[in-house]
C-alpha cells in the first residue's frame, strides 16, 4: 500500500533535510583533516574571528602561528587551545608579536613567521583598523595609519612570504576584507579606501602567482556582530513585515563563528572569491556596477537624513 499523497512532501522534506546534515557534516570533517599538518598563520588572533579561527584550525590539527599586538591576550589564547588539547593530535602554537601600524618591524617580523617551522601553508590576513567619521575632519596622520594597517601591513606580510610559497610551488593567501572594498559608504572614506586598495592588491597578486599553484583568495563581509541577541521583554506591536525585514538585513552582520567557518570552507574548497552578505548588500552592489547615479543618490540622501536627524537632537 503506497504513502498517501498527503506524506510525499513532508517526507521529501525530510529526506533533503537529512542529505543536507550529512553532507555539511562530511564537508566539515574533510574541512578538518586537509588543514591537518599545514601551517597556518593568523594575523590578529586575539580579535573575534581571529580566535575562533585559532579553535577549529587548532582542532584540525594545523601548526598555528597566532600573531597579534598584545602578549598577553596570545598567551591566553594560547592557554585555551591548550589546555584541553590531546597533544598527539594537536600541535602546540607558537606565537608573534605583530603591529601592522609599526611598519619599520615587519622585515623582522617576516623573519619571525619563517622560522617558526621554515614555511607557510596558509597566511589568514584579517587584521583590521574602522574609522567612521566625515573625510573633512580626518587628519592625514590618521588615514596614513589606517592604510598601514589595512593595506601595507597585510600586503608586506604577503610578499614576505610569498619566496618560500612560490618555491614550494604551493600556498594559501586569505584576504579577510569589507564589503566597503567593493561599495563605499559614507563617513568610512579612508576605511573604504583602505580596503578598495587592498582589494585591488589581491586581485592583482592572484593573477600573477597562479602559475607557480598559489591560491589568493579574498572574503568580503558585512560588520561583523559579535553581540549577544537582546533579551526578551514586552510584547511589543508587531512593526510594518517589509519595514522588519529590510532593518534585519541592515542590523545584523555575521557572527565571528560564522566568518571563521566561512574561512575554514575556503581553505578547504580553494575558493577566489566570496562575498558574505545579506540581500541588501548584495544590491548595493549590483547597484554600484549597473545603476550608479541610483545608488548615489541613496547614499546622498542617507546623509542628509542623518544629518537633519542630529540637528533636531
Amino acid at each position: 500500500m503506497g504513502l498517501p499523497s498527503v506524506m510525499v512532501l513532508p517526507l521529501l522534506i525530510v529526506i533533503a533535510a537529512g542529505v543536507y546534515y550529512i553532507y555539511n557534516e562530511v564537508i566539515h570533517f574533510m574541512s578538518k583533516s586537509l588543514v591537518r599538518n599545514k601551517v597556518v598563520v593568523i594575523t590578529d588572533a586575539v580579535s573575534g574571528v581571529g580566535t575562533e579561527c585559532a579553535h577549529l584550525f587548532h582542532k584540525g590539527g594545523a601548526r598555528l602561528i597566532l600573531c597579534g599586538m598584545s602578549w598577553d591576550k596570545l598567551e591566553s589564547l594560547y592557554d585555551s587551545l591548550t589546555s584541553d588539547a590531546d597533544p598527539r593530535e594537536t600541535f602546540a602554537p607558537k606565537l608573534v608579536i605583530l603591529d601592522f601600524s609599526d611598519m619599520d618591524s615587519m622585515e623582522e617580523v617576516v623573519a619571525e613567521v619563517m622560522e617558526c617551522y621554515g614555511c607557510v601553508d596558509v597566511l589568514i590576513c584579517n587584521s583590521s583598523m574602522k574609522l567612521k567619521a566625515p573625510a573633512r575632519s580626518v587628519s592625514l596622520e590618521l588615514d596614513r595609519n589606517i592604510m598601514d594597517i589595512n593595506y601595507f601591513g597585510p600586503c608586506t606580510l604577503a610578499k614576505g612570504v610569498l619566496p618560500a610559497m612560490i618555491s614550494r610551488r604551493s600556498g594559501h593567501i586569505i584576504l579577510v576584507n569589507s564589503i566597503q572594498g567593493r561599495v563605499s559608504i559614507p563617513f568610512r572614506s579612508s576605511y573604504a579606501a583602505s580596503k578598495h586598495a587592498v582589494q585591488a592588491f589581491f586581485d592583482c597578486l592572484r593573477a600573477e602567482v597562479e602559475e607557480y599553484g598559489l591560491v589568493v583568495s579574498t572574503i568580503s563581509h558585512t560588520f561583523i556582530n559579535s553581540s549577544e541577541p537582546a533579551p526578551l521583554t514586552e510584547p511589543s506591536p508587531k512593526p510594518n513585515a517589509l519595514a522588519a525585514f529590510i532593518k534585519s538585513q541592515l542590523t545584523h552582520g555575521v557572527s565571528p563563528s560564522v566568518l571563521a567557518n566561512e574561512i575554514m570552507q575556503t581553505v578547504n574548497r580553494k575558493t577566489k572569491e566570496v562575498v558574505l552578505a545579506h540581500p541588501i548588500p548584495r544590491v548595493a552592489l549590483y547597484l554600484r556596477s549597473l545603476f550608479p547615479p541610483f545608488l548615489f543618490a541613496v547614499l546622498a540622501a542617507g546623509v542628509k537624513d542623518s544629518m537633519l536627524a542630529q540637528d533636531m537632537q
